[in-house]
């Protein structure tokens, strides 16, 4: 089932259940991907999804900090909630030992040399990668890897 479908669905299910949060998030999340939708081709890729679900993930994740930070414990409440309900249609991420190997394998196709290459070697990972990994995991990676 495509993703799009999978949250009509749960929204669906969530109102049934009269499952405030829940829905919020789920509302939040087919917004954005009709937003994508409607912005190319009216088809979502799956990396596509994966992508915009993977950054509202992180938003919630920052705006859950922040709330904490600043004491509003029970505004960040919320954000947890809504950050766990979006969790559930993040793909499964890759471990650092598979990103090594992506990075590696990348390094080796492009000849990169030292942290002048770091580029060249973003530029293929970022599109494999994409949705599977954090880009920052991802640089970071790159970036040790080089140095070596």
């Amino acid at each position: 089932m495509a993703l799009l479908d999978q949250i009509s669905a749960d929204i669906k299910s969530a109102m049934k259940a009269r499952e405030k949060v829940k829905l919020a998030a789920l509302r939040d999340v087919k917004s954005k991907l009709l937003l994508e939708a409607t912005a190319g081709t009216g088809e979502i890729t799956e990396a596509a999804g994966a992508k915009i679900v993977l950054k509202l993930y992180k938003q919630r994740i920052d705006t859950y900090d922040l709330f904490i930070k600043e004491g509003r414990e029970d505004l960040a409440a919320d954000e947890k909630a809504q950050a766990e309900v979006i969790k559930e249609y993040l793909p499964k991420m890759l471990s650092e030992d598979e990103i090594k190997a992506e990075v590696d394998a990348a390094i080796a196709t492009t000849g990169a040399a030292g942290p002048q290459d770091m580029g060249k070697v973003m530029g293929i990972l970022s599109g494999k990668l994409a949705g599977k990994a954090d880009g920052k995991l991802i640089a970071d990676t790159v970036k040790a890897a080089l140095l070596k």
